[in-house]
Parts: structure tokens; C-alpha cells; sequence
């Protein structure tokens, strides 16, 4: 019997050995703790809840974990609870819970751990912390958020706010917090200002005709702070900075807030904000309350949603990264001391940025939350969009656009790039767009944003291994094949097909069918959605004749493969039930040289070594045979699972 096996056993017994007191009563057993090793895998305790404790130093034993926040039972329990953040590379107490399997298990890199992506399986589990507290805040330093916040502010009179605030919050009084920029802007009020000709030229019909001169001393004063904090309940989450007394005063020193965030909403945040010379700086300000309210009701944290400032203008700047900041308190006052940079409002240079620089692991992307970049733009990019919003959502980023008073009649002859936002955005359904009147209506976009960007199932955009890729199937028709064969030929590329994500952003598939000649049956991109795509797949006709596998590789390469898109992992999978009447090393190993990952699958009467020259090494991972065709069916997971390993065994961007 092996020692995980004997180390099963023990735990089995120790977590069922307690049962009901002699009294009668039935309370809960004490569960115990046993200690496991690192390659201790779910599947191999029969229990439906229990404890365990991991030991120190597991992620450098690279066992393996499949999924995300749900892992497959053949995973790791110390390295999926790695992955998760319940525990650290110290080891620590872990709770499991075995639960129903899942369709499909997404990977994902978080924590140093590197989890892959896996096919259906019969159960699964979740981990989590013994003794963890509610969802929310790890509470060091109380913070005050109270869901009656809003309410109180709005049945008090001002003047008993005012003295609300001043009397049970003292840091509001301080001439140093919050930052003369937090202080009421004029867009609170609801009503817009009537802008005096200093801060503004005449309307020419262009971008520039909205430029505020950016005069300092066209500014309010704007010494009460009373009515930015009475708004900033009214986002929903707003809660004041606890009062800091001097250390003589305390019984013991404060430490700092560690903040876990929502954990129903774990992404990656970039806000890419309009820093232009045509936004003003009044604008500028009421965008940078915005980004406030913003952090404040989406509450960041570790474990929730990271948030990072991308200013642009001629060219952009990273205010701070996702790694900055940990706490939506935190965010705070970084956001009120950005300071405008001016320029042209070059949207598409600042998406080309974010895509190579902003998503890295060294600023912050935890790989298993998804990438978001919200963009706000004033107006319109003085700049094309559409290329690098491309390539931005081909990486996996999930592109928002907040467009505040857009061109009117007069001004769309201005416009660079027509049906911009509609280029950039992830999907045209509208849930990625929010236009917006006016600068004095931003702040009721705040709970929407939010609400939206959270809403991680409907981010379509984010990266994995089955929306990444331009995959081409080889097939082929000789008349060895035959017509029913053929036919489940078929299926199985359907089968392998229908696992994927099939859009133009998403992964794209193209069919070869070839005998002595090569048949082009269609495209990558031809069918941008499955149900077309099935489709056109079952109405491929059988051709019959010789099999020229090396030609077809060629004919592949030239026709799908020269025309596929820079951030696509390029994938070719050759099916064929003989040996070749030519030479398949040579076109073999030039698609391996482009960096084409491929698949043979041989059937019946095909020709191993010719099996191996076309598979990309290792042969073992990119091989198949059966000796019937109605036996493919088999291999449609185990293709999957290794397309997926592979995919998440590679550096992100």
C-alpha cells in the first residue's frame, strides 16, 4: 500500500472516529486535523466536508491543481488552497468541500500556483480558511460603512450634517484631509454651472471648442467638504477615515487596514482616464470624484477587485498599478493628487500600452481574475481605436467605454474614426458602452460601472485556453475513408469544436479537406459563431481520391495559417486513416518553425512514424491513434486537457 494511500486511510478514520455523545445528543463531531502531504489529492478522502492541514512548503512540489475557485478532484488540496489565498507556502489549516463536477475547469495563475484547465469530471471541491471571517474587510483598523450611511445624509439638514461630521469624525475637520480636490465639485448639485467666457473659447465644431483654458484661478474655493462627504454615501459604500489620535493619546498603536475585498468581484481594473487639454480642468476634476466614487463602492481588496490609473493624453502615463493599492481607502487620496498632463486624447496608443505593459504579473495581474480597462473619453480619440482595441481584446482584456458628451451634428465631421466606440468594445450588445450626456450625469453611472465590470460571466473578453486560438483542421477525404466514416470525421471536429469559444475576437477555425488535391472548405473567421460554424461543418461533402498528407500541410499553411492574427496561438490538427503518397517531414517541420502547434491523429491504417514527424514534440501529448474510426469520440477530452496544459503552462502576455 503506498504512503498517500496509508495517509487516506488515517484521515478517513480520524474524521469519522467521533460520533454521537452517549446522552443522546446529536451534536456536531469535533472535526480533527490531520496533516497531509503536499500531493494529497481530494478524490482520495471520502468525505463531503473535512479539515486538513497542509505542511509548509508545497508550491515548490508543483503538484498539480485543475480549475479556479472550483477545483477537479484529482487536484492538489494544499496547492488549490495556495491558489485560492486561503493558505500561504507556510502551510496552514484548510477546510474542503466536496461538491458536484463541473463541465469544464478553467486555469489559471494566482498565488506563485500555476492551475490548468481540464474537461468534465465527476466532483469536485472548494477550499476555504478555518476560522475565516465574513467576506469583506480583515478589520485592523475599523473602518466605518454603514448601509444606513446614505440614508442618515439624506434626511439630515445640512447644518446638522455639517455638525455630524465634525464632531464624530474629526479628520474631516483637518485642513489636510480629504485633499482640496475632494471638496464638493459643482457637478453634485445636479445643475450645470453657466461657464464664464474666461474658461472656454468660442464653439468652432471641433474637439478643441470645449477646451477649458485651465486657469487655477477660475476654480470655486471650495472650503466645505461636508456636501463631497454626504455624496459619497449617496455611491453606496463611502466610509470616513477613522480619527488618528497622537501615539501619547492611544492605548496602542493603529496599524493599517488589510482589505479583502468583494470577493464576487475579483478582477483586474484599469481606468484609462482622459487627461486632454479639451477636457478643462474643472472636467478633469469631476472625472477624478468619479474614479472616488468608483473605488469606493467596488471595494478593493486582495481578494476581491484590484484597481490601477492609466492617464493619457499625447501619450499615457501609469498613475499606479493594480500592485499600488490594496484598499479602496488607500485609493482615495492617491486619486484626488493626479495632476492633468494635457495633449490630444489618443485612446488607441493608450489601449496599445495597457496591452504591453499595464496587464503584466510585475504590475499586479493575478492571471485568475479577469483584465478590465474601462476607457473615459470627452468626446472622441483624436486617434484610431479599432487595431489596438483588437489586439487589447484578443490578449483578454475586457474593454468598457464611458463617453462623456460625444459629437453632436455639428462636430462628427471632426471625429477620426466613425462607430469608434463599437470598434473597441468587447461586444456591441451595449453592455459595454455607456454614453453619457453630461459631465453632471457622471456620477450616475458609478453603481452601473460597477455592477457591469463585476459581473465576470459576462466578461467575454478574458483570455483563456479556449478563446485564444486559430485552430486548423486537416482532413483527410480519400477514398479509403469512405462516406460514413467520413461522416464521423465530422462529428468529431464538431465535438473537438463545440468545446471552444467561436467568435472573430475569440477562437476561429478553418477546414482543409484534401486527397491527392487540397480543398480549402473554409476559413478562419468565415463562421464568427458556433452555431454557424456547426453548421457549415456538417455540410461538408466527402471528395474521395489519393492522400497527399504533406501537400495538405502545406496548403494549410499557405491559405489558413499566413492569414491568422498576431495574439492567436496557432493550432493544426491532421486526421488521416493512411500513409502518405508523400513526403510529410519537410511541410511538418516548416508550420513547427512558424510556431504552429500540431495534432496527428491516425486511424486504422496510418503510418505511426508519419504520425510523429506531424505532431509537435512531445510526441506523447500531441499523438493519437485508434484503430476504429468510431473510437475518435475518446479522444476529444484528452485533446482539450493537453490544448489547455499547454496553454496555461506558457507566461502570460
Amino acid at each position: 500500500m503506498s504512503k498517500a494511500t496509508l495517509t487516506a486511510v488515517f484521515i478517513a478514520f480520524l474524521l469519522t472516529s467521533s460520533g454521537a455523545k452517549p446522552n443522546g445528543k446529536n451534536k456536531k463531531p469535533k472535526q480533527a486535523v490531520p496533516a497531509i502531504e503536499c500531493d494529497m489529492r481530494a478524490g482520495k478522502i471520502n468525505l463531503s466536508e473535512f479539515i486538513v492541514k497542509c505542511p509548509a512548503n508545497c508550491r515548490e512540489t508543483k503538484e498539480k491543481v485543475y480549475g479556479t475557485g472550483v477545483f477537479a478532484s484529482i487536484s492538489s488540496i494544499c496547492n488549490a488552497a495556495i491558489h485560492s489565498g486561503v493558505i500561504t507556502n507556510s502551510g496552514g489549516k484548510v477546510i474542503v468541500t466536496k461538491m458536484a463536477g463541473q463541465m469544464i475547469y478553467k486555469g489559471s495563475f494566482a498565488n506563485g500556483v500555476r492551475s490548468l484547465s481540464l474537461p468534465n469530471r465527476r466532483e469536485s471541491f472548494s477550499v476555504s480558511g478555518v476560522h475565516r471571517p465574513e467576506t469583506g474587510t480583515i478589520i485592523r483598523r475599523q473602518p466605518h460603512v454603514s448601509s444606513s450611511s446614505a440614508a442618515f445624509s439624506r434626511v439630515q439638514p445640512q447644518s446638522e450634517r455639517k455638525q455630524h461630521t465634525a464632531q464624530s469624525n474629526p479628520a474631516f475637520a483637518r485642513r489636510d484631509w480629504p485633499h482640496p480636490a475632494y471638496t464638493r465639485p459643482d457637478w453634485f448639485s445636479g445643475t450645470r454651472r453657466p461657464t464664464d467666457s474666461s474658461q472656454s473659447v468660442p464653439n468652432t465644431g471641433s474637439k478643441w471648442s470645449r477646451m477649458s483654458t485651465g486657469d487655477p484661478a477660475a476654480l470655486d474655493p471650495r472650503p466645505d467638504n461636508t456636501e463631497y462627504e454626504y455624496q459619497l454615501y449617496n455611491f453606496g459604500q463611502y466610509s470616513p477615515a477613522p480619527e488618528h489620535k497622537p501615539p501619547s493619546e492611544t492605548s496602542s498603536p493603529v496599524p493599517e487596514v488589510l482589505s479583502q475585498g468583494d470577493s464576487n468581484c475579483k478582477v483586474d481594473i484599469a481606468f484609462l482616464m482622459d487627461g486632454s487639454w479639451s477636457i478643462g480642468k474643472r472636467r478633469f476634476e469631476i472625472q477624478k470624484d468619479f474614479l472616488v466614487g468608483v473605488s469606493q463602492v467596488i471595494n478593493v481588496g486582495v481578494a476581491g477587485p484590484m484597481m490601477g490609473i492609466i492617464q493619457y493624453g499625447d501619450d499615457p502615463v501609469t498613475e499606479f498599478s493594480l500592485k499600488h493599492f490594496s484598499s479602496s481607502i488607500d485609493l482615495t487620496p492617491a486619486i484626488s493628487k493626479i495632476v492633468q498632463k494635457g495633449g490630444l486624447s489618443n485612446v488607441g496608443k493608450a489601449l496599445s500600452y495597457i496591452n504591453k505593459h499595464f496587464f503584466s504579473d510585475a504590475n499586479g495581474n493575478r492571471g485568475g481574475a479577469p483584465n478590465v480597462a474601462v476607457v473615459l473619453v470627452d468626446g472622441w480619440p483624436t486617434d484610431e481605436v479599432e487595431e489596438a482595441s483588437r489586439l487589447a481584446r484578443e490578449s483578454g482584456i475586457n474593454i468598457f467605454f464611458v463617453t462623456i458628451e460625444g459629437p453632436d451634428e455639428n462636430e462628427k465631421q471632426n471625429v477620426v474614426e466613425t462607430n469608434f466606440v463599437d470598434k473597441a468594445v468587447c461586444r456591441t450588445n451595449g453592455f459595454f458602452s455607456f454614453p453619457i450626456m453630461s459631465w453632471f450625469a457622471l456620477r450616475k453611472a458609478v453603481q452601473p460601472l460597477v455592477k457591469r465590470v463585476c459581473d465576470t460571466d459576462r466578461l467575454v473578453c478574458s483570455k483563456t485556453c479556449l478563446n485564444a486560438n486559430d485552430i486548423a483542421f486537416v482532413i483527410d477525404g480519400s477514398s479509403s475513408v469512405g462516406t460514413g466514416n467520413f461522416r464521423t470525421v465530422l462529428q468529431f471536429v464538431a465535438n473537438v469544436t463545440q468545446e471552444f469559444e467561436i467568435s472573430d475576437t475569440d477562437t476561429r477555425v478553418g477546414i482543409v479537406q484534401y486527397t491527392y488535391e487540397q480543398r480549402l472548405e473554409f476559413a478562419f473567421g468565415q463562421y464568427n459563431n458556433k452555431a454557424d460554424l456547426l453548421n457549415a461543418i456538417k455540410r461538408i461533402n466527402y471528395w474521395s481520391g489519393g492522400t497527399s498528407t504533406g501537400a495538405a500541410i502545406t496548403f494549410a499553411a499557405d491559405q489558413l495559417f499566413s492569414k491568422s492574427k498576431p495574439n492567436k496561438r496557432k493550432i493544426m490538427i491532421v486526421i488521416t486513416d493512411g500513409r502518405s503518397y508523400d513526403d510529410v517531414r519537410a511541410p511538418a517541420l516548416a508550420v513547427h518553425r512558424k510556431g504552429v502547434i500540431a495534432y496527428s491523429i491516425g486511424i486504422a491504417w496510418a503510418a505511426q512514424d508519419e504520425l510523429e514527424y506531424i505532431a509537435t514534440d512531445p510526441d506523447r501529448d500531441h499523438s493519437f491513434f485508434v484503430d476504429e474510426f468510431d473510437n475518435l469520440y475518446k479522444y476529444v477530452p484528452k485533446i482539450i486537457h493537453n490544448i489547455c496544459n499547454e496553454f496555461n503552462s506558457q507566461p502570460r502576455n
